[in-house]
């Protein structure tokens, strides 16, 4: 049996041609491809390094867009390499494609390009840096990292916490260590009798005298509530720095030196009191039932007296009906 080999040897001999032929441009469409990478690796370092120096921040921030830089110049680079070793190719036939297909990756990976977009926002504009304190989605802490999908934070108990870069760019966020001062407050009650003036000056006096205090900007004392069952004092005073464990030390020391001298200059520190009163309108013991008081309707007619449990009393030309006494 023969078995004519001709059609594949000379189908074989094509594909060998073709890549002959084709191997110039291969070989110059791979050259050009490397050569735009390591244009790319270049550009990613000089990006970083004028990143860092232009806003003065950590490594994080230069990397993040020395990445988004190169991987711009190797897509560029991929493009011309795929014009150069395939004639035939048309650049705006894959950006055509990757405008279809990108609809598709955008919805699948949204909330990962959202959280990226956040980071890469969140690296330029320094809303907070590492090091700083800040208050954020109900967590405070200090900043550890910041990356391009997510910002982690040490809590003041020893917690790590992961917050997604899109709450951060999105919501509110506190930084406590923003500027070089922070200011401190707290309510002290006095008495009614007390003299305001006194306390005032005494508490102005003390927190002055405390260590860690500034004298620039100032302390003050401000007369804020006449309350329930005291009179509010409130305590205004600046530290530095302004990080939290400063923040605990210094209300520890002010607290402690406002409780002291106004204890020993004899101004009273009250605390909240109630007095509750009951009354009962259908004794004789209750006094005049003509007048109307705490909301008890003015009563007419003759004043019964004490009853027994579980009597009743008679109706009266004041009260228009009969009334039970509740068990003792």
């Amino acid at each position: 049996m023969n078995i004519d080999l001709s059609p594949a040897l000379s189908r074989a001999q094509d594909v060998v041609n073709g890549l002959l032929m084709a191997f110039p441009s291969l070989a110059v469409g791979l050259l050009v491809f490397a050569a735009f990478a390591l244009i790319g690796s270049a550009v990613r370092a000089a990006v970083a390094r004028l990143t860092e120096a232009r806003l003065r921040t950590h490594r994080n921030a230069g990397q993040a867009v020395g990445r988004l830089a190169q991987g711009l110049v190797i897509f560029v680079g991929l493009l011309v390499a795929l014009s150069v070793a395939l004639p035939s190719f048309q650049p705006g036939d894959v950006v055509q494609v990757l405008g279809i297909s990108s609809v598709a990756i955008g919805f699948a990976f949204r909330d990962i390009l959202q959280n990226f977009l956040a980071g890469i926002l969140l690296l330029i504009t320094q809303p907070f840096r590492i090091g700083d304190q800040i208050v954020a989605k109900g967590f405070e802490g200090t900043v550890e990292e910041i990356q391009t999908r997510a910002t982690f934070i040490r809590t003041y108990d020893g917690r790590r916490v992961v917050i997604p870069n899109a709450d951060l760019f999105t919501d509110t966020v506190v930084v406590n260590t923003a500027f070089a001062h922070r200011r401190l407050e707290y309510d002290v009650g006095i008495g009614y009798g007390d003299d305001v003036e006194q306390a005032r000056a005494l508490i102005l006096k003390t927190v002055q005298s405390v260590e860690g205090v500034l004298s620039d900007p100032a302390p003050d004392v401000l007369l804020m509530d006449l309350a329930g069952s005291s009179v509010n004092l409130r305590a205004r005073w600046w530290i530095s720095p302004p990080q939290k464990a400063d923040a605990l030390d210094a209300r520890d020391r002010v607290l402690s030196a406002i409780k002291s001298a106004l204890t020993a200059a004899g101004i009273d520190l009250p605390f909240p009191t109630q007095q509750v009163l009951f009354h009962d309108q259908t004794e004789t013991s209750d006094g005049d039932r003509v007048r109307q008081r705490e909301g008890w309707p003015a009563g007419s007619g003759p004043v019964p007296g004490p009853r027994r449990a579980g009597e009743v009393a008679p109706s009266t030309a004041g009260d228009g009906k009969s009334e039970r006494l509740a068990q003792q």
